[in-house]
């Protein structure tokens, strides 16, 4: 019955799609994979206690650790040869709760206001104001983010930028039968960063109503960090530049110079793509170790402490940063990396906590879960606290697709013993919504989490 219970929910789901043939076919190729999927998990089973030496190995320390520096070795410093490493006190992050926290943190002045006085100014503003958003997301219906912000962009042609990016693996055919929200599933752009001077906050929300109000996620502030600052500003404008440019007439055109990303060539795209995205990665990681030279070796530290009597020389740093990219399309996936190498490196008498709103690991990670020795608490969504939950049409089904692929994971953990290492909870909250996602690890030592 169970076993069934995948090809069922699919014919249903392509029940719901009179006149539709071509979304027929590509929701027909997911049931095909599903399936596949899950016979190559029959097959695959007795090879999982070897996950974790097939898995990459920990990327080394490419120079001798620092006995100099105060904050001695610790166990992801190998983080830093593929990204740039901030050293920060914890006292400047704040991790927020609940969606009125960011709400009340992200509430400013009126930003077409700011812009006026801007310009009213006796002195030029240096005042600027940089949008990055997905073309597809951004563009979406009549009434849309890229509608709304037409007027300020119109106001403050000099001040404003607004930058959508389009995914090149959306093009030719495909994006013209594609309707929208299922052209989504191709690639979009999801970085959630709100920069405001020397300070971030790194989210998963976007700026609707609900995810002020009874939409959970996840929301960390960073403040008065201006390395992280200028980095991010750096990754904004780099994405920025490979994507469409909004105008004052609603229409888009490409930076000058850059190969556009899905009329032209999509090698060539994806090859400029990647050379400014790394570049901006690589002099990110120079700068943040010729500072590290310069703060652990100079005579400019000081503890935390003497910091507040000497505001313009560095504290000891206790927290660290690592900013990880994902952009695969670009060759980009150091993201991908690096969770793979924590995963794999969870040891017995770790614990690993998972969250998600949308459970659907990828098949290495769900073989590093199953493979390796370490528990894992794992936080889902609920179906009644899916954003799709009673949404109409083929959306409404969604849900029940996630809660299907949960299902089958928990019978294969459970298949091979391992539902006391391996723990499912669904978050529940009456009339909330859950879009939470993070890894939190304790691997080194008792109640020290990554």
């Amino acid at each position: 019955m169970a076993a069934a219970a995948g090809p069922v929910f699919w014919r249903r789901l392509l029940g719901l799609l009179p006149g539709r043939p071509g979304l027929a076919a590509l929701l027909g190729r997911l049931s095909d994979r599903l399936g596949r999927n899950r016979d190559r998990r029959r097959r695959r089973s007795p090879w999982l206690l070897l996950a974790p030496l097939l898995s990459p190995a920990v990327p080394p320390v490419t120079s001798p650790p620092c006995c100099l520096c105060p904050e001695g070795v610790h166990r992801f410093q190998w983080i830093r040869n593929l990204v740039p490493e901030f050293g920060i006190c914890s006292s400047h992050v704040r991790v927020l709760s609940s969606p009125t926290e960011f709400f009340e943190l992200m509430k400013v002045d009126c930003l077409e206001s700011a812009l006026e006085k801007s310009l009213q100014a006796k002195f030029p503003s240096d005042l600027k104001v940089s949008i990055l958003l997905d073309f597809l997301r951004g563009s979406r219906g009549r009434k849309n983010s890229r509608t709304m912000l037409l007027p300020l962009l119109q106001r403050f042609p000099e001040q404003v930028r607004v930058s959508l990016f389009h995914t090149p693996n959306l093009r030719g055919l495909l994006r013209l039968l594609l309707p929208e929200r299922f052209n989504e599933t191709i690639g979009l752009q999801h970085i959630k960063v709100y920069l405001f001077d020397d300070s971030v906050i790194l989210s998963g929300a976007n700026l609707s109503d609900s995810y002020f109000t009874n939409r959970q996620d996840r929301y960390v502030f960073l403040q008065d960090c201006p390395d992280i600052a200028d980095f991010f500003t750096e990754l904004v404008d780099a994405v920025g530049d490979v994507s469409l440019q909004l105008q004052g007439d609603d229409t888009v055109q490409v930076v000058e110079g850059m190969v556009h990303p899905y009329e032209g060539d999509r090698a060539a795209y994806c090859r400029a793509a990647n050379a400014r995205v790394m570049d901006v990665i690589n002099s990110a990681r120079t700068r943040q170790q010729v500072l590290h030279a310069q703060t652990f070796h100079g005579d400019s530290l000081v503890t935390q402490d003497d910091a507040a009597a000497a505001g313009h020389r560095r504290p000891v740093p206790d927290t660290w940063i690592y900013p990880l990219i994902q952009m695969k399309p670009f060759e980009i996936q150091i993201d991908e990396i690096v969770t793979e190498t924590l995963l794999t490196e969870a040891e017995r008498g770790a614990r690993v906590y998972l969250t998600t709103g949308y459970f659907n690991l990828t098949q290495a990670y769900m073989d590093l879960v199953l493979g390796t020795r370490a528990e894992y608490q794992i936080l889902l969504a609920s179906p009644e606290v899916n954003g799709f939950f009673g949404a109409k049409g083929v959306a409404g089904a969604i849900p029940a697709a996630y809660v299907h692929i949960e299902r089958q994971f928990y019978r294969e953990v459970c298949s091979l013993g391992q539902q006391e290492r391996v723990q499912l909870q669904e978050y529940w909250r009456r009339g909330w919504t859950f879009h939470a996602k993070g890894q939190s690890t304790g691997t080194w030592r008792p109640r020290s989490p990554l």
